[in-house]
């Protein structure tokens, strides 16, 4: 398994694409994989001979649904993935976990070749900013407000957030990944915290969410559900 630490992404070099519905990857954030079509196994296979990384990516609108076979468009914005652990099955399947290390932008996709099944691309990266801790002062102290005072205490992640937001270990940026993955379930929100290069905009789309989110738990207790008929469901 890979040293976290010592993941770096050569950028001078094309990246496989695993192009998915939606953001399924943001960088600090793990997705388990099971990969079974001829294609994704074939780049999987030379993904581990290599660096073990590629880049998940994210099918622009919905034509990719009746051009799933072919090469349907895709939305700039990529998460480069490393693969932590795998398990290749007796028929060629595999099961990956996956960890994202960092936001980059499809710059050029490269032409089809024979016997590559997969897609390939020139990426670069996106929000390396020395700053981004000094962008995001307070954001620790805001989000822990948000999710031990009010209506966000009900969900089900915030204590397990609020107990890495008060590790001082945690650098704010991992923070930010992990409040954002974790609560912002919105597709189009999921893309803009991976097409968003700086760390401060990212932290207002989170904040912005969370203030969402704890609206409408209160638009759902003013309903006072508990008093519904077996069955009704608050809408």
């Amino acid at each position: 398994m890979p040293d976290e630490a010592s993941i770096q992404v050569n950028f001078g070099k094309a990246v496989p694409l695993f192009p998915l519905d939606n953001a399924a990857l943001l960088p600090q954030q793990v997705l388990h994989l099971h990969v079974f079509e001829p294609r994704y196994r074939q780049m999987v296979g030379h993904a581990l001979d290599g660096a073990g990384q590629f880049a998940v990516a994210v099918f622009k609108g919905n034509q990719w649904k009746h051009q799933y076979h072919g090469r349907p468009a895709l939305r700039p914005a990529v998460c480069i993935g490393q693969i932590m652990e795998h398990e290749k099955l007796s028929d060629g399947r595999y099961n990956v976990l996956v960890q994202g290390v960092c936001r980059a932008r499809i710059v050029e996709e490269e032409p089809a070749a024979e016997g590559r099944l997969y897609r390939l691309a020139r990426v670069e990266p996106v929000g390396i900013d020395p700053e981004e801790e000094m962008k995001l002062y307070g954001i620790r102290e805001r989000f822990t407000e948000l999710l031990t005072d009010g209506p966000l205490t009900k969900l089900t992640a915030a204590e397990w957030i609020v107990d890495r937001i008060g590790n001082s270990e945690i650098p704010a940026a991992v923070v930010l990944e992990l409040v954002g993955f974790a609560l912002s379930t919105r597709r189009e929100t999921r893309y803009r915290l991976l097409e968003e290069g700086d760390a401060g905009e990212r932290a207002e789309i989170v904040e912005r969410e969370l203030l969402d989110l704890q609206k409408l738990i209160r638009m759902a207790a003013a309903q006072h559900p508990e008093t519904w008929p077996k069955g009704c469901s608050w809408n």
